[in-house]
């Protein structure tokens, strides 16, 4: 982490689509609370295809033990330029993880043909495409039309934050259909994670996206006997 440290977001449709008002989406776009991940009548109120399932979730032991493994032997991310699959972000403002989760949603997948152009969020996205994880973790760091925008939201939503508190691993995770492909991206990791091959009619609340995606990590924790596991997603599909 550098030294800057934001508020913590809520993952709150209110707060994230004020968030990517403000960077420049179209409003054709909407964040929407999402109740359940295996009752379909919960999830009927999402227009469907939805194109981002941004998760917050606590790191637990079980998690956090296989999240130190699958990262042992990695390398830190090299990518960069247009042929990415997707554009990551490395992390390195304390608790921004809200704002990086939701440019993760809103920069990656079908969501990029409903950026504005000429918007904040264009300009953070072509400006991060040529460049490497370090220098793309700077211009977000040295960001002032991000920080403007993180700041603008960060009382909103239905609880106050405190940027000094000590939390027990909320973790901001953003899955996101790119390429064919599931995607995990999170910016306290090594790089971006894909996670398997979603058919063109299966988008991030299909079955499958959900067994690859979130549904793992609960599987994770329920096979070393945890408690239920509580986490908050919200996914990004056109307005209704």
């Amino acid at each position: 982490m550098g030294n800057k440290t934001w508020r913590m977001l809520e993952n709150n449709p209110d707060v994230m689509n004020q968030l990517a008002t403000k960077l420049g989406l179209s409003s054709e776009l909407q964040f929407y609370d999402v109740y359940s991940l295996d009752e379909p009548e919960q999830l009927a109120h999402i227009p469907r295809p939805a194109f981002a399932l941004p998760v917050v979730i606590p790191l637990t032991p079980a998690w956090d033990e296989t999240r130190k493994a699958e990262d042992a032997d990695k390398e830190p991310y090299t990518g960069s330029g247009p042929d990415e699959p997707v554009i990551w972000f490395k992390q390195t403002i304390g608790h921004a993880c809200g704002s990086i989760g939701l440019l993760h949603s809103l920069i990656n997948g079908p969501a990029v043909d409903f950026i504005k152009p000429d918007s904040d969020l264009a300009a953070i996205r072509s400006n991060a495409i040529p460049l490497n994880m370090a220098e793309r973790a700077e211009i977000l760091y040295n960001s002032e039309p991000l920080g403007l925008a993180h700041k603008s939201v960060e009382q909103a939503g239905d609880s106050s934050a405190d940027p000094t508190s000590e939390r027990d691993g909320g973790h901001f995770v953003t899955f996101v259909k790119s390429g064919g492909k599931l995607w995990e991206l999170e910016g306290s990791r090594k790089g971006p994670l894909e996670r398997g091959s979603l058919a063109d009619d299966e988008d991030i609340l299909s079955p499958r996206a959900l067994d690859m995606g979130i549904r793992r990590i609960i599987e994770l924790n329920a096979d070393a006997g945890a408690e239920n596991l509580l986490f908050s997603c919200t996914a990004l599909a056109r307005g209704s």
